[in-house]
């Protein structure tokens, strides 16, 4: 019966080795499930969408083969969706029966799931209500511009890869990103594309298998072994056998026979057997070791949870609610991009090249330092735009154009300077983000609370009725506490206590006023007169229902002769009569500072004023009378 057990066992221990053997080597699952992605026309991009490279669970690895340079960039659908609108594309989705399809999608047909053109903010005049894709095929040089447009370097992209030849990049998007692939915007993109996802190869049961049938391999051989023991004992003698033969003497005249010596150790045959038995055990514990050396982690159950990312508190989000216009890292990127370029504008003194980067105040008062330095050898450069560290960033909720980002940066080369503020503005899906309004915050600015970077903020309209004053009323308002101090009409409004610019004003015009008069008093006039600058605010909402408001307001000098026969001469005034091109003039002159304020404008029914949070003042213009 022991080798009946036997003989099972060995069955049982061949079938479950066998069996935990084959789940590492037949029956293992193929290391990557790949898609290859159908060519469709000769276009010059290749939008493939979100539902695409989710198709199967995991990290995705995007392949593309081709000849030259490929690029391959990933965003938000909706946003390069929007970057596509005026070009012929060829957009991957997958069909109704879960197969992939190649459909190519016209300039402004907003087709196949493609959003048309962007249409502009409601704030925005009605002027440009028609979609980019109609515009451009009504306007030859803008279609000749979206033809020959490059996506590389865009604003939008959350990433972009470039390779010759052969580009492979492992991504990991959800299903509302999407990826663009190009070869350099007028080529045709690469058609020999394919994604592939990891498999899960673990095989659980096949460490227990092999283990289990080592050790029913090892009970096997001791049944045999113990049988073995049973039967040679039960040939050994017993009491009732057979009546035994009559002992004669030896005769030991009998040639060859025994000298009589009767050994007292084994038989031969018994040693033999004794030998081999420790043998019989080996080859089987040796087996279970070579099979078990080859299991590695995943060939055994997980009986541990697996580990999950610490929760976060939930964000509830409204219907209706619209992405914010970048992510952290996306506007690290593009401060960092508006940095270098502008000093590598300030260094040259190249207003053009500022101009890709900078708009509105911003950029004004650049363009006249450029033209200074490039007279005044003495005129400082203005102050270079810190990327890092990013204390706040604070993007405007939108889905549609123009878009605002709000920033604050350190500087990281001197702890003594005051916190950089900015507001960057992208106008359009083509255009990159450029900053509208820098200031640097006052030394005991405290911020609102304001809402978290993967939320955004909303951007309050210029008429707004739920603000102390609407955005658009604000510059005028400070402008009016400039000229006219405590008895402006604004003057409860604001809170002058904490505010370092106005008294500063204040005084610096009372100098100039004073020493203008111990000289001119009796042949010319100097007038001060501030007025809202031309430039549009911006407000971005807070938590607490207030906004952070930023606006341009001018400082208008005015020096005007009083006696008809009087000259006003810019005899000790460099900058002016730089600006100017003259160094005389009957008429006179008005110079124009210009000043970026950011302001906290709380709720109109909070009983808290109106705070200065940072400023920056420079020469805008100088001109002669007419």
């Amino acid at each position: 019966m022991r080798f009946v057990w036997a003989v099972a066992a060995f069955v049982v221990a061949a079938m479950m080795i066998g069996l935990g053997i084959a789940q590492r080597t037949v029956f293992e699952a193929p290391p990557a499930e790949s898609t290859a992605v159908p060519a469709g026309e000769d276009e010059p991009y290749t939008l493939i969408d979100g539902s695409v490279l989710n198709l199967f669970p995991g990290a995705q690895t995007l392949t593309a083969e081709g000849d030259g340079t490929i690029f391959a960039a990933y965003g938000r659908t909706a946003d390069v969706e929007a970057w596509l609108a005026d070009v012929p594309y060829n957009h991957v989705t997958v069909g109704g029966d879960g197969a992939l399809q190649t459909q190519v999608v016209e300039p402004g047909s907003g087709e196949d799931g493609a959003s048309p053109a962007p249409s502009p903010a409601p704030s925005e005049t009605a002027a440009a209500d028609a979609t980019v894709g109609d515009a451009a095929a009504a306007d030859p040089a803008a279609a000749d511009a979206a033809a020959t447009r490059s996506p590389v370097g865009s604003d939008l992209w959350l990433d972009e890869f470039q390779q010759e030849r052969r580009l492979s990049t492992p991504l990991q998007l959800p299903e509302d990103m999407s990826v663009l692939l190009a070869s350099d915007g007028t080529e045709p993109a690469p058609s020999e594309v394919s994604v592939t996802w990891p498999v899960d190869r673990s095989t659980p049961w096949a460490g227990p298998l092999i283990v289990g049938g080592g050790i029913v391999l090892v009970v096997g051989v001791i049944l045999y072994i113990l049988g073995i023991r049973h039967v040679r004992r039960s040939r050994g003698p017993r009491r009732k056998g057979l009546p035994l033969p009559v002992t004669e003497p030896i005769d030991l005249s009998i040639e060859g026979a025994d000298k009589g010596v009767i050994s007292a150790g084994p038989s031969p045959r018994r040693r033999s057997i004794g030998r081999r038995r420790p043998f019989i055990v080996v080859p089987a514990l040796a087996v279970s070791a070579a099979l078990l050396a080859g299991c590695s982690a995943d060939a055994w159950p997980r009986f541990a949870p697996a580990e999950t990312p610490s929760p976060t508190p939930s964000v509830i989000v409204p219907e209706g609610q619209q992405s914010p216009a970048v992510t952290e890292s996306q506007a690290e990127r593009i401060l960092t991009r508006i940095s270098q370029t502008v000093a590598d504008a300030d260094a040259a003194r190249d207003s053009t090249l500022a101009a890709t980067r900078l708009s509105g105040p911003a950029l004004a008062e650049r363009q006249t330092n450029y033209t200074l330095r490039g007279a005044l050898p003495d005129v400082a450069a203005p102050p270079a735009i810190p990327d890092q560290p990013v204390e706040i960033i604070l993007p405007q909720q939108s889905d549609t154009w123009p878009r605002s980002v709000l920033t604050v940066v350190e500087d990281p080369q001197d702890a003594t300077v005051a916190p950089t503020i900015m507001l960057m503005t992208q106008t359009d899906p083509w255009s990159e983000y450029k900053a509208e309004y820098i200031a640097s915050l006052e030394a005991s600015t405290s911020l609102p609370e304001l809402p978290a970077p993967y939320v955004g903020s909303v951007l309050a309209p210029p008429d707004s009725a739920f603000l102390r004053l609407a955005p658009a009323e604000v510059a005028a308002a400070y402008a009016d506490l400039i000229n006219n101090g405590d008895n402006s009409t604004f003057a409860a409004d604001f809170d002058t206590s904490g505010d370092l610019l106005l008294p500063s004003i204040t005084q610096n015009q009372q100098q100039r006023l004073d020493q203008f008069n111990q000289t001119a008093s009796d042949t010319g006039k100097l007038e001060f007169q501030a007025t809202a600058g031309t430039a549009a605010p911006i407000a971005l909402t807070t938590n607490d229902g207030g906004a952070i408001v930023a606006v341009e307001v001018h400082e208008n000098d005015r020096v005007s002769p009083t006696n008809p026969d009087a000259v006003i001469r810019l005899e000790n005034n460099a900058v002016v009569k730089t600006l100017v091109g003259v160094d005389q003039s009957a008429k006179g002159f008005t110079t124009t500072y210009t000043d970026q304020l950011f302001f906290y404008v709380p709720l109109e029914a909070s009983d808290e004023p109106i705070r200065l949070l940072g400023y920056r003042s420079n020469i805008l213009q100088a001109k002669e009378i007419q």
